[in-house]
């Protein structure tokens, strides 16, 4: 027996993995009363914007929000301002034109201001960064505390594309002053709905 099938004989004798059950995380973290009111104040401390509305009142919103953009991409059903459909299109490239993407986020997490979004309807995940700004719409319901409630809902037995989001695109490189929209959209709101 050489020397390597010795070291690899001690290694596989000793290296036992014992099956030691995980830590419980139940009541881990910091949680708040008024979820929407820390997620409001946390998104707006990096450049974004929390806002809870009617679902019917979505189209208004938007329209108010975003009156002189003329490029809107959506696939939120109950959105109607839509006019450029970005899952025909093939190339991620052409979507640089866009001026409001209009999106389905999955949750949202009140301590950092952060939103999952795994839209599994959407083809290019792109359109989250090249827009020039963005609109996540999730329901009211939908919002945790912390990041360890946060972990818990998401599915990763399902391969694919998720991203936590928060606000706009920023930047504090640059002489350690915030620069908003620097690489991305430069406007970012998080609407809330309710029916």
């Amino acid at each position: 027996m050489t020397s390597r099938d010795k070291i690899l004989a001690s290694i596989r004798k000793n290296n036992v993995v014992v099956d030691i059950e995980l830590p419980s995380y139940e009541n881990f973290g910091t949680t708040y009363e008024n979820k929407f009111e820390k997620f409001s104040v946390m998104i707006e401390s990096v450049g974004g914007k929390a806002l809870k509305i009617d679902k019917k009142d979505l189209d208004k919103t938007i329209h108010e929000l975003y009156k002189d953009e003329k490029i809107i991409a959506s696939n939120v059903e109950g959105f109607t301002l839509g006019n450029f459909d970005s899952n025909n299109e093939e190339d991620p490239h052409n979507l640089k034109n866009i001026d409001v993407a209009v999106v389905s986020g999955n949750f949202a997490v009140a301590e950092n201001g952060a939103i999952w979004m795994k839209n599994e309807n959407n083809r290019h995940r792109s359109l989250y960064f090249i827009a020039q700004n963005i609109v996540i719409v999730i329901d009211e319901k939908e919002i945790v505390s912390n990041m360890h409630e946060a972990y818990e809902k998401i599915n990763f037995e399902d391969a694919g594309y998720g991203v936590f989001i928060s606000g706009p695109s920023k930047t504090a490189d640059i002489e350690q002053s915030l620069v908003i929209g620097a690489h991305g959209p430069k406007s970012g709101y998080v609407i809330f709905t309710k029916s």
